[in-house]
């Protein structure tokens, strides 16, 4: 994080509300008790959602202060959560902030999302105290990034990232695919990335082959290539 302001201290209000989107429980019961253990008297966790349809609910519902929101989720991604939650509770309810999590942090993907109405992004290697610092800032107006993130954000507006090219390339993957993509690209072992990704070994072999299959690569080693030239590692 580019600023480490404690986050020991609630809101005039009290605690800053907040709903965590992420398809996997145990990522989101492991958010809900890092929030409870670093935020406790600062965040409140308040309701948890696994796809769209649950988080736009929750929206409506719970009325949180932030959504912790990951990027890649069943039924339309955290921008179709965004698009619909700004509906959601009826005309002059109040709209919360929403912060990205997520285990990407390529450049179309932040930069898909903060267009989408985010008002930060950080990555899933972030630690306690860093977050709840994150969720407080950007409930009182912030705009939080990873140093490395906010670059990505500057170059799109300058112009020198070309964010539609980026995205055409990868249509022909699934947000699972593209994640799997990204961490072999890097270097992962399938070991390492189904432990990443709550999935098994077998899946990750299975979304490997797909993937070279549909980009046309062979090895590894030209998928790291691939993705390298489009500034996705």
């Amino acid at each position: 994080m580019s600023d480490q302001r404690p986050p020991t201290q609630a809101s005039p209000t009290g605690p800053v509300r907040v709903l965590v989107v992420d398809d996997h429980a145990m990522f989101r019961s492991g958010v809900r008790a890092e929030l409870g253990s670093v935020g406790a008297g600062a965040v409140e966790v308040v309701a948890e959602a696994a796809d769209v349809d649950e988080a736009v609910a929750a929206v409506g519902a719970h009325r949180p202060d932030v959504v912790l929101l990951d990027v890649h989720l069943p039924g339309g991604g955290g921008v179709e959560v965004m698009r619909r939650g700004a509906r959601a509770g009826g005309p002059g309810a109040p709209r919360p902030a929403y912060l990205a999590l997520s285990v990407s942090d390529a450049a179309e993907d932040v930069i898909g999302t903060i267009r989408g109405g985010a008002r930060g992004y950080v990555t899933k290697t972030i630690t306690g105290t860093e977050l709840v610092s994150a969720i407080v800032r950007v409930a009182g107006g912030d705009a939080v990034f990873s140093p490395r993130l906010a670059g990505f954000v500057l170059d799109a507006f300058a112009g020198s990232i070309q964010v539609a090219a980026v995205d055409e390339d990868l249509d022909r993957l699934t947000d699972r695919e593209r994640e799997v993509m990204r961490l072999i690209a890097r270097g992962y072992a399938y070991k390492e990335v189904a432990k990443e990704l709550f999935i098994s070994i077998k899946t990750v072999e299975t979304h490997m082959s797909s993937v070279l299959r549909k980009l046309q690569l062979s090895s590894r080693h030209e998928l790291t290539r691939w993705a390298s030239d489009r500034r996705l590692l």
